[in-house]
């Protein structure tokens, strides 16, 4: 399985790496339905920074950033999200699993697949991690870059505001003076 496929799957919400349910579903090659039971049975191993059901909210914000025909969104994950006919709304909100949540998976879903798709799925989360970290290394050199930069142009900025302004005559004394021919 293509780690590039798994990348496109993984969402930033509530400010964590995750994965929804009906994705995981379709990696896994087992119905949404059978995943969330599973869960369900098993629910002392997923405390709330393992797993989370998403809100309304964030369901449609994530679903209008899908990149996704809405056909295969919701044919894809038929028997967890209910389809209403009219607007084809959805009746249950999909799980969002963390990295952590992702590894106790397999534990519960038992399957030589779901231990395959676990650790392709570790490998793009680890792949993930040290791109945000190679680009956090690159945000600091540039910061370090302006700081230096900003420092040497305030001297030639300042340097040629001196030039650019005229300097003021010194004032012309009034009356008569002594000494002076004038």
């Amino acid at each position: 399985m293509p780690v590039e496929q798994i990348e496109k799957r993984i969402y930033l919400i509530r400010g964590q790496k995750v994965m929804l349910s009906m994705h995981l579903a379709e990696l896994y090659e087992v119905e949404p339905r059978v995943l969330v039971q599973a869960v369900k049975r098993n629910l002392s191993r997923f405390p709330e920074d393992f797993m989370f059901q998403l809100t309304w909210e964030e369901y449609s914000l994530l679903k209008s950033q899908i990149v996704v025909s809405s056909a295969k969104l919701y044919t894809s994950s038929r028997s967890q999200i209910v389809i209403l006919k009219k607007g084809k709304n959805i009746k249950y909100l999909p799980y969002a699993f963390t990295e952590q949540g992702v590894a106790m998976l397999s534990s519960v879903l038992k399957s030589e697949r779901a231990v395959q798709v676990n650790i392709a799925i570790m490998r793009a989360f680890v792949k993930l991690r040290e791109m945000l970290a190679g680009n956090r290394e690159l945000a600091r050199k540039l910061e370090a870059l302006e700081k230096k930069y900003d420092a040497q142009f305030k001297v030639v900025f300042d340097a040629l505001r001196r030039l650019t302004t005229p300097s003021s005559p010194s004032p012309r004394r009034i009356g008569f003076h002594r000494g002076n021919s004038n």
